[in-house]
């Protein structure tokens, strides 16, 4: 009787009443498999894998595992972040059931967390053909597919999972900015407000970073982060280093990322990671894939006293590597984005963990202690919406590398652009560029006849709808100059023909505005509530050009206008720029250097006293 009370309680989904009732029937009849598993099912509904682990290893050794008490062990490994094993059980699990879609499904989950793309690819096929209509098979193969950048392949199906199951978790978000990346902006209107109407009623209806390009409201952000991390499979055990303290003579500084090599955090923040006092800091990165052998690769190599390659280990072995090392502080420098590894930091294998240049908003984590921001990015009134405590450097959150190499600027006619009128340009991601923004951007177009837009080419398809997107709203579309993607310093070399940068909103340029300013090229932005929709004002503040951050989309279209009928104020403005360049705080490595040491050594200070983590404010240097 106990044990069919707690059943009917567990399909009712009444799971700590049905774990009662299950114990109860344990007590009579302590080698009841049935009672056992479903307990294990109930322990999993209330976080509880480890207990509910050791039930099912007890009931297999009763009786011989099935194929559904073979994925729910796995399941619960899964959550304690053991993926081999779970990867295993599921194995055996397909081996027992081969028609058995969602095991196949979850084959394919454990797969990508290790970032074998092309066999969770192969894992989610099988279960399409299976269950043709099964929307977690479906939902996966699209994560694959955008891990890959497969993106019309993703958007197809992203879109039947939406078909099929509307409030799927995650996928009408997904879908908007897969369609958002390919420019197909059919649907934008009807999408983005029920997305952001999801978010605000706590739903899971969008990933945090695409979410950036949705939102400029931080307390929606926040919301986005929690709901999105509370349904992460993350480690939630003891917390590895939390109050440990190593009295190294020098702080040992952490940094994770699977972006250091030709990547723009890479681009950004190697000047910075060269300068480092190594008498008072030791640097390690602990990298989520192989060093590259490029020669930029081996310089940001070279600007660590170690740099590890982890991407063979599950993230409790990474935490437990910190935890060995004796890691002071540890920097994520990945935050949402793509290929992120989250659940490292879940594990708190470093006594102080900082979010910071990767990802322009908050994580929403309890084990996340401080954001590196300034200002104006996260403006005081503002700190609240953010989980983290904030850490406000005095010139700007960005760091830059003052050796960053450009190379030779073309002619005009060599980057096919027109030999006379203002290039107005935007080097943005596609998935920035929204209809209001172009809408804005056409006008500006159409008041200045002898003008072109300059934007960057990821793909021919993309490129002819952007084109076709100028025609509906009568301009020219052979006034959009389509620029290819090239090396970085032929990237940087060619900026410098641009003669004006058009900044995108809600999600702001960062490291491409820090580009622009770098090869010369003033950038008009309108700046929101929100840290990504405030990155590209920092940058203008930081470099002395204050008056190009507008208050409101009216205000930027405007002064787009006006500025692209006015050369000679353009020119002005760049030869400001120039003059301003060199000395400004922006570009001044080794001054963000020093204050981001008196931010670590902040940390560090207030962790050894055992005091809580608070915001502060670096003070700026005088020499």
């Amino acid at each position: 009787i106990l044990y069919n009370h707690g059943s009917a309680l567990l399909a009712l989904g009444r799971p700590a009443e049905a774990a009662a009732s299950l114990s109860a029937a344990l007590r009579y009849m302590p080698k009841f498999a049935s009672a056992l598993l479903h307990r294990a099912s109930a322990l999993r509904l209330l976080k509880r894998n480890e207990e509910a682990l050791r039930d099912i290893e007890q009931a297999f050794r009763l009786q011989s595992p099935d194929a559904i008490a073979l994925c729910n062990r796995a399941g619960a490994l899964r959550e304690l972040r053991r993926p081999l094993e779970a990867l295993a059980s599921y194995e055996q699990a397909i081996a027992l059931r081969p028609e058995l879609a969602i095991a196949h499904v979850r084959r394919g989950d454990v797969l990508l967390e290790l970032s074998r793309c092309d066999d969770a690819l192969q894992s989610f096929n099988y279960a399409v053909r299976l269950q043709p209509d099964l929307p977690e098979a479906l939902a996966g193969r699209a994560a694959v597919l955008l891990r890959t950048q497969r993106w019309d392949e993703a958007r197809e199906a992203l879109l039947h999972v939406t078909a099929l199951q509307p409030d799927y978790p995650y996928v009408r978000g997904l879908a908007l900015h897969l369609l958002m990346q390919c420019a197909e902006w059919g649907r934008y209107q009807e999408l983005r407000p029920a997305v952001v109407q999801a978010v605000s009623a706590d739903r899971a209806a969008d990933e945090p970073f695409s979410y950036l390009a949705l939102s400029s409201s931080p307390a929606s952000q926040l919301q986005c982060a929690r709901r999105y991390l509370s349904d992460r499979h993350l480690y939630r055990g003891p917390e590895l280093a939390l109050g440990r303290h190593h009295g190294h003579q020098r702080i040992r500084v952490a940094y994770l990322s699977n972006d250091l090599r030709e990547h723009p955090v890479a681009y950004l923040l190697v000047g910075v990671l060269e300068r480092h006092d190594r008498e008072r800091f030791e640097t390690i990165a602990l990298s989520f894939q192989p060093a590259g052998d490029s020669g930029f690769a081996l310089r940001v190599r070279g600007a660590f006293d170690q740099f590890i390659d982890v991407s063979r280990q599950d993230d409790g072995q990474v935490a437990q590597l910190m935890r060995e090392l004796e890691v002071d502080i540890a920097v994520d420098l990945m935050g949402y984005t793509w290929s992120n590894r989250v659940g490292i930091l879940a594990y708190r294998g470093a006594p102080v963990q900082v979010g910071y240049l990767g990802y322009p908003g908050t994580m929403g984590a309890s084990f996340i202690d401080y954001i590196l921001a300034d200002e104006f990015v996260i403006p005081p009134p503002l700190r609240q919406q953010y989980a983290e405590q904030v850490v406000y450097l005095p010139d700007c959150f960005q760091a830059n590398d003052d050796r960053r190499p450009k190379g030779v600027t073309p002619t005009r006619a060599q980057a096919g652009l027109p030999a006379v009128g203002p290039v107005l340009c935007c080097f943005n991601n596609t998935y920035k560029i929204n209809p209001a923004m172009f809408d804005i951007w056409c006008r500006v177009l159409a008041g200045t006849p002898q003008s072109v837009l300059w934007l960057l080419a990821d793909r021919p398809e993309v490129s002819e709808r952007l084109r076709q997107e100028a025609a509906v709203r009568g301009v020219d579309p052979q006034r959009l100059i389509m620029a290819p993607r090239l090396p970085y310093p032929e990237h940087l070399g060619r900026f410098a023909l641009a003669d004006l940068f058009l900044d995108t909103l809600p999600f702001n340029a960062g490291a491409t505005a820090s580009d622009a300013l770098w090869a010369g090229v003033p950038v008009l932005t309108c700046a929101g509530e929100a840290f990504a929709a405030r990155m590209a004002g920092s940058l203008l503040r930081a470099v002395g050009l204050p008056g190009l951050i507008c208050s409101d989309l009216a205000d930027y279209e405007r002064r787009a206008l006006a500025l692209a009928r006015d050369p000679a104020e353009l020119a002005r403005l760049k030869g400001e720029l120039a003059a301003r360049r060199t000395g400004a705080p922006l570009f001044d490595s080794q001054r963000f250097c020093r204050h981001l040491e008196a931010a670590y050594e902040t940390m560090q200070q207030r962790a050894q006293r055992g005091a809580v983590p608070e915001s502060f404010a670096v003070a700026a240097r005088t020499d």
